[in-house]
């Protein structure tokens, strides 16, 4: 099957990637836990931020006025945060990008994907 990819040029891409991408993380059994058990997000207020987050990133609308690393630390302090955790993280945006679209903004969204786990990892003091 050759279909011709998407670019990302909408939040309506930003919330098909984030959408199929939360999918993946909430059925994880490695990581799921960490955003259902630990974090005990509420999906309907937390995706529209990720929405935001992610179009200020890749789309620079710059609508995202949160600060994730303070929200990741806090994580970090309920349980601490694995390179285990940050490599599945990684590995499941990767493929989420990968499988729905192509072009400069798939590009940027794993290279600030990447930059974010490798940031966020130091500061949590994992290894890399």
């Amino acid at each position: 099957m050759n279909r011709k990819m998407k670019h990302i040029e909408s939040r309506e891409d930003i919330k098909l990637l984030v959408d199929q991408f939360y999918q993946k993380l909430l059925a994880d059994e490695l990581i799921g836990y960490l955003f259902t058990d630990i974090a005990k997000l509420d999906m309907e207020v937390h995706l529209p931020v990720m929405y935001d987050f992610w179009e200020t990133m890749l789309l620079d609308h710059m609508i995202y006025t949160g600060n994730p690393m303070e929200k990741h630390l806090a994580l970090n302090q309920k349980e601490k945060l694995l390179s285990e955790h940050f490599d599945r993280w990684l590995m499941h945006w990767e493929n989420t990008v990968q499988q729905n679209f192509e072009g400069e903004n798939a590009d940027k969204a794993i290279e600030r994907a990447r930059n974010i786990a490798l940031l966020m990892r130091y500061k949590v003091g994992q290894e890399f």
